[in-house]
């Protein structure tokens, strides 16, 4: 039993130092994703094996020591995506005219076919913005009905579980689909124009994850994401940043993100809002996100009912907001380690290019 319980100890030990090391494989990348599940098997095995510890053995009360300073890291790390946190965007009740808008984000699973609950949960949601992921030719054809009420269509519908679609109420300005690193991996980047004539910029994102059946390491899911954040720095235009980004929001990358950004996420201090895995309730974490800038406060966000994806979807409503700067503070700026991890990052996407 005791033997079990140290063998457990240096696993959950393991699992937290390893995504401490600064590298893209994606054995190395996983152990950024299990950080919750990790810290409540870590608390079990750290009570179970307090009560049975031999005071008079000196590694098992090193191992100990380390079991708890691991759980300590894991709830640090998770700690601002939860209640007890400090709210990085301010909520407001106000429904400001013309200058809202509401997306939801759904990836909706290439070989699902519960299309009609999928379509029963957009018009629950009413959403002014529809953002779909992974949807092949079949689910572009099966949707078609939204075009009646969501006017403004950026389609790219794709076998290869990276097709993405986006139904808008609100009209796209200068819409365009691009390939930032790969062919087959599509995103899109179009403004769109609020009521009022505002107009907001947004990117839609799908990286690749780092896992042994897709990439054998993060830099493409990285450097995309890097990327787009030092595109939108210090944009004159309010910008959202939405999809499916194949990161938890916890992970060094993602933090590096709103850096190198400046954009906020809605869900700190409210809670993890775990879109995947809708399959497997004890192995779920955040990997569907909205990131936007200081110009918007947040009105609602809320995790959709499942509808037969791995995913589920992601409701939030914004509110355009002249005085929101004032009210919330920025992402850190990135340090001198974040910026040779970045410039490390591109690097190696521009030795792919050229080989």
């Amino acid at each position: 039993m005791k033997m079990i319980l140290i063998i457990l100890a240096l696993v959950l030990i393991i699992a937290t130092l390893t995504p401490l090391i600064r590298r893209h494989e994606w054995w190395i990348r996983v152990f950024d994703f299990p950080r919750l599940q990790i810290l409540i098997m870590g608390l079990l095995v750290f009570a179970v094996f307090f009560f049975l510890w031999d005071k008079q053995n000196i590694f098992e009360g090193i191992t100990l020591v380390v079991l708890a300073a691991a759980l300590l890291f894991q709830g640090y790390k998770i700690l601002p995506h939860t209640f007890f946190a400090a709210k990085q965007v301010r909520g407001t009740s106000a429904d400001t005219p013309g200058n809202t808008i509401s997306l939801l984000i759904a990836n909706v699973l290439m070989g699902n076919r519960n299309v009609q609950r999928f379509l029963a949960i957009v018009r629950e949601a009413d959403a002014d913005v529809v953002l779909m992921l992974e949807p092949d030719q079949w689910w572009e054809e099966q949707v078609r009905e939204l075009e009646v009420k969501y006017a403004y269509t950026v389609k790219k519908p794709l076998d290869n579980r990276y097709g993405m679609l986006l139904y808008s109420k609100f009209e796209l300005v200068a819409p365009e689909i691009k390939f930032l690193l790969k062919e087959g991996i599509p995103s899109i980047h179009t403004e769109v124009k609020l009521p009022s004539g505002q107009l907001v910029r947004m990117h839609c994102l799908h990286p690749e994850p780092p896992s042994p059946t897709e990439a054998d390491t993060s830099v493409n899911r990285d450097a995309e994401l890097l990327i787009v954040g030092r595109e939108v720095k210090n944009s004159e235009q309010p910008v959202i940043v939405a999809g499916d980004l194949n990161d938890v929001a916890w992970s060094y990358t993602t933090t590096l993100f709103q850096k190198t950004s400046g954009l906020l996420d809605p869900r700190i201090g409210r809670g993890m809002f775990n879109s995947y895995n809708a399959k497997h309730p004890l192995m779920r974490w955040p990997l569907d996100h909205l990131f936007h800038s200081e110009d918007f406060l947040l009105v609602r966000i809320a995790r959709m009912p499942a509808f037969g994806s791995d995913h589920f979807p992601i409701y939030i409503k914004l509110s355009l907001n002249s005085n929101a700067e004032n009210l919330q503070e920025s992402p850190e700026e990135p340090d001198a380690e974040d910026k040779e991890f970045t410039a490390d990052t591109l690097q190696k996407v521009e030795q792919k290019e050229e080989i």
